[in-house]
């Protein structure tokens, strides 16, 4: 029987203390084939997280099925409170791994990650400053990649179309870019006019962002995920990894991805420089105010429609994509390649 009156009864929750977190599912069921350099590689993949985060920062590892080996590093790493929120968990797919890492907590902001990223140093603060100087910013990637523009982005587009600042510039990395095509498994055969020019956005004079994001490591605002699905009928693929890419736009928040590379993305075989650039990371002990970043409300089906769907069909008939590429800058010798 029950005696006496549970004293955390009706008490509302204290607000948290971390202003970021990290998820990071993983699924690493042997050490054979596929898998066979995949530990090591998460492990380096955690070891620059580590150290390139502030001290407010909340680590949310989601074992979606792994080994035993797997399972006894991640205990360790939860015992010696390296990580903050260790979930296992039979193999159920990755993204229903990192809806359970979304679910029981309200921190401002939350990076999704894959187990083989490799984090730079800086990463963390130049999210910071793009969601600062961007209000209508939702997601901000770390990993510049060809034509973002074209996927999940014609609200930002749209709302920016008769913006000078608005337009074609130079990659700043190329190879990093480069790099990470490489580390897909693509052959250097691709366009190359993709490697010189993408579009973006001047924030400063000496700043910008580029318009798009990947989905392999990006930052959300956590107000995207007021109303989430709770399971996804994937393990991986099918609709499943274009969920986090659409999200964002129920709220007309625009995705960008910074100007710069911030992470790297290793595949499943170790190459020598990946222990290198581990051991060239500096670690982050910055402290942070908080955020208060601006939040907005989901828009109508109509304004949905208008800036998703339909604008996407004008912007991408053949003859007005043209003329946007000219109107936007796109050196002249590019435009019918690009």
């Amino acid at each position: 029987m029950r005696v006496g009156y549970n004293p955390h009864k009706d008490q509302p929750q204290n607000k948290s203390k971390y202003l970021h977190q990290v998820i990071v599912p993983v699924y690493i069921p042997n050490q054979e084939g596929y898998f066979k350099d995949s530990f090591k590689i998460f492990q380096f993949c955690l070891e620059s997280l580590f150290l390139t985060v502030h001290n407010k920062t909340f680590i949310t590892i989601v074992n979606n099925g792994s080994c035993s080996l797997v399972i006894e590093y991640l205990d360790e790493l939860f015992n010696s409170n390296k990580i903050h929120e260790l979930i296992h968990t039979e193999n159920i797919g990755k993204l229903n791994a990192i809806l359970k890492g979304l679910a029981g907590n309200n921190i401002e902001l939350v990076t999704i990650s894959d187990a083989d990223v490799l984090f730079l140093s800086g990463w963390q603060s130049e999210t910071m400053h793009i969601f600062s100087k961007l209000p209508k910013v939702g997601v901000v990637g770390l990993v510049p990649q060809f034509t973002l523009y074209k996927s999940n982005s014609c609200n930002a587009i749209m709302s920016n179309l008769f913006n000078n600042k608005l337009k074609f510039y130079p990659l700043k990395n190329k190879s990093a870019l480069v790099r990470f095509y490489d580390s897909i498994g693509w052959k250097r055969d691709y366009n190359e006019n993709y490697l010189e020019y993408t579009l973006g956005f001047e924030m400063t004079t000496n700043s910008r962002v580029y318009i798009g994001s990947g989905h392999f490591v990006a930052t959300y605002k956590k107000d995207i995920f007021d109303d989430i699905v709770s399971y996804i009928g994937y393990k991986l693929g099918g609709y499943s990894e274009g969920y986090l890419d659409s999200m964002p736009l129920n709220k007309d928040y625009w995705r960008v991805t910074t100007e710069d590379n911030f992470a790297y993305h290793m595949g499943n075989t170790i190459e020598d420089w990946m222990e290198l650039e581990v051991s060239k990371q500096i670690k982050n002990d910055s402290e942070y105010v908080e955020y208060n970043f601006h939040k907005q409300k989901t828009i109508s089906k109509m304004n949905y429609f208008i800036k998703n769907k339909l604008f996407n069909k004008l912007l991408f008939n053949k003859v007005i994509h043209k003329l946007f590429l000219k109107w936007k800058k796109l050196p002249e010798e590019m435009i019918n390649n690009f």
